[in-house]
């Protein structure tokens, strides 16, 4: 039987002066720490292949292994939280993520480094859905919803701040350091951690670990596949593709017999959600190709600094903090499809600004009118396809199909990143070589601006016309 957890009304005040701010506190640091590293990486790949010696390959891995763990495991990080005790699964996650990240600041080799991310993502797949767990089994009422919209609200900052703050280390510091800035935030987040108060475990059957297997085999073969063709490797990236579509199958076939299946597939028999879902892995694939090589242009094409790299896409993060909650407004009063439509687009038509002008390398004429639509485009997107996915199922399946949802746009970036390096036709020492990077860059923009056009069809004929509460 479950233990009780006491309700807190407020989380204001100073240090101690609630139970509910260490919760908050402790939850606002570890999650923040992940999202940031998501992007706090991109700026520093020049740094780092110069100084590992590490080709457009291993880049990608370095992106990719963090990627592909956290997108495989997150669904069962979530149940193994359920089974554990959130408490518990949030401090072996924060633990988890702060070794890894020593290591990876520590790592003498690229092979080493990729390993490291991958760890860092297994940890994050525990850290993230506890996190949020702790909050929701904490605060009741009005104050939940005050404390979830601060948590989110430190998500995104994270997410935001992190190309900046990435920029500033490599230029002060060295590349390292982008990674050992998670120790003091980790040591901070146990800190308040110490203050969780008994929290509810929830047994259940068995965890689906032949699904999570599978999906991430399925999903590592895949990335496997694609980088090893961008290298140059063709039979050996198409065997590893073919291989992973017969993980794919392996992954449905599980999740169709499993008892408590990570992703039920009878979800995708609700009108919309399967259409919601795709829109989001194309969406999220052009977005997510795009901000790795934005910054390579800008840092080895034209010789920016990492910190002024990092400032560049402000804006972007600007648009998407302070304006989110107007799209949602359009939404109530037309329904999901024409803002799932006009974003996209929007979206689209900045890809293909910043592809026509990217070759011009002066930020202010050529890389900021096209960040500036990408950044209206997810905008006007984002917050209708969040209540699209919600919206589109019953009220006691949300948590699932939004856990769904976010697993279906890490998958859509990790799958857009690994293709990346076939825009670089396979070419040795294509970081060294500025001309490459930008033609490279352009051709990921144009397919970028591709398939973001595709997912605005997508929701053109797919998407619900009214906002239909399940």
């Amino acid at each position: 039987m479950s233990r009780s957890v006491s309700s807190h009304r407020s989380f204001g005040g100073p240090f101690g002066a609630s139970p509910g701010f260490g919760v908050l506190a402790a939850s606002v640091l570890g999650s923040a720490m992940t999202f940031m590293d998501g992007s706090i990486v991109n700026v520093a790949l020049p740094a780092i292949g110069a100084d590992l010696s590490a080709d457009v390959a291993a880049l990608q891995w370095i992106v990719t292994g963090y990627m592909l763990a956290l997108a495989s495991l997150m669904l069962i990080g979530g149940a193994l939280g359920d089974r554990w005790g959130s408490g518990r699964a949030f401090v072996a996650g924060v633990c988890g993520f702060a070794a890894a990240s020593a290591l990876c600041a520590l790592a003498p080799s690229a092979v080493t480094l990729v390993a490291a991310r991958i760890v860092q993502g297994i940890a994050a797949a525990l850290l993230v859905p506890s996190s949020l767990a702790i909050i929701a089994a904490t605060f009741k009422g009005a104050a939940r919803g005050r404390a979830i919209g601060t948590w989110a609200a430190a998500s995104a900052v994270g997410t935001a701040i992190g190309p900046v703050v990435g920029g500033w280390l490599v230029d002060t510091a060295n590349w390292r350091a982008v990674f050992a800035i998670n120790l003091p935030l980790a040591i901070a987040a146990l800190f308040f951690a110490r203050g969780f108060p008994p929290l509810p475990r929830t047994p259940g059957g068995r965890l689906d670990w032949p699904g999570a297997v599978t999906g991430m085999a399925a999903l590592g073969l895949l990335n496997f596949g694609l980088i090893a063709i961008g290298d140059g490797r063709y039979a050996v990236g198409a065997a590893a593709i073919v291989a992973a579509f017969f993980a794919g199958a392996g992954f449905l076939r599980c999740e169709h017999r499993a008892a408590n299946p990570m992703i039920p597939l009878d979800l995708f028999a609700e009108p919309g959600f399967a259409a919601i879902n795709l829109l989001t892995v194309l969406l999220y694939a052009g977005l997510s190709a795009c901000f790795v090589v934005l910054p390579l242009s800008l840092i080895a094409g034209h010789g920016y600094d990492a910190v002024v790299t990092g400032t560049a896409f402000v804006p972007f993060s600007v648009l998407m903090g302070g304006f989110s909650r107007f799209s949602g407004g359009l939404a109530a009063r037309t329904g999901p499809r024409l803002p799932l439509v006009l974003g996209p687009a929007t979206a689209a038509a900045g890809f293909l600004l910043l592809a026509f002008s990217v070759a011009g390398g002066a930020y202010w004429l050529d890389y900021f009118p096209g960040i500036v639509a990408v950044g209206i485009g997810m905008t006007i997107t984002v917050p209708v396809l969040t209540t699209a996915v919600l919206d589109a199922v019953a009220d006691t399946r949300t948590g699932t199909a939004s856990s769904i949802n976010n697993v279906a746009a890490r998958a859509g970036g990790l799958v857009a990143i690994a293709a990346i390096g076939l825009a670089f036709g396979g070419r040795p020492g294509a970081i060294g070589d500025p001309d490459l990077i930008i033609l490279a860059t352009r051709r990921v923009l144009f397919a970028a601006a591709a398939i973001a056009a595709l997912s605005a069809v997508t929701a053109l004929a797919l998407a619900p016309r009214r906002n239909d509460a399940a």
